[in-house]
């Protein structure tokens, strides 16, 4: 049977082999722990935002799904109320959506954002959105704790993590980092 590690590393591994296709240039300092992670520079980043933030996104909600469901006796993947499924996970009576960052201001994405909290605290979940990033736009954040979304953000999200799971994310993908096993391109 694989084990809890060798699943997040085959998340890496997917992920790395799409990473590893593209090339780019120079380093910046101005990065997160994932990026550090695969060694994806801001200058990369910058040649398709859109393209790194939708991947970047879905690969933190797979490590933080993959976490929770792995230590977690009391998870549940996302669940459907209606045609919506208002968060990513479930563990106990919080219902946990992940997030890299969000930068929309746009008044549909806030809308729903409003709509979705509410409709889990309305079902009796405590709504809770984990962030990696911290660098958020501001309206966006206040729109999502108006609808009754607790908010963690970077190193609050990671603590949140390590006190639910007793594992410490943020430590492996430090590792991850270190050993350079993963970086795009090398």
């Amino acid at each position: 049977m694989e084990s809890f590690e060798d699943k997040l590393k085959h998340i890496f591994e997917r992920y790395w082999d799409n990473f590893n296709q593209k090339s780019y240039g120079l380093e910046s300092e101005e990065t997160d722990i994932l990026m550090e992670a695969f060694g994806i520079s801001q200058e990369m980043k910058q040649e398709n935002k859109q393209y790194w933030g939708r991947e970047l996104g879905m690969c933190w909600q797979l490590l933080v799904t993959e976490v929770f469901q792995h230590f977690c006796d009391n998870f549940s993947p996302a669940k459907k109320f209606g045609a919506d499924e208002p968060a990513d996970l479930f563990v106990g009576l919080e219902a946990i959506d992940t997030k890299y960052r969000i930068g929309s201001g746009d008044s549909g994405t806030l809308k729903k954002f409003k709509q979705y909290g509410k409709m889990l605290e309305e079902n009796g979940f405590t709504p809770i959105l984990l962030f990696l990033r911290t660098d958020n736009l501001p309206a966006a954040v206040s729109a999502c704790e108006s609808g009754g979304w607790n908010i963690y953000m970077g190193d609050e999200s990671f603590q949140f993590i390590e006190q639910r799971t007793g594992f410490n994310l943020k430590d492996w993908l430090l590792e991850l980092k270190e050993n350079g096993d993963f970086f795009i391109n090398r």
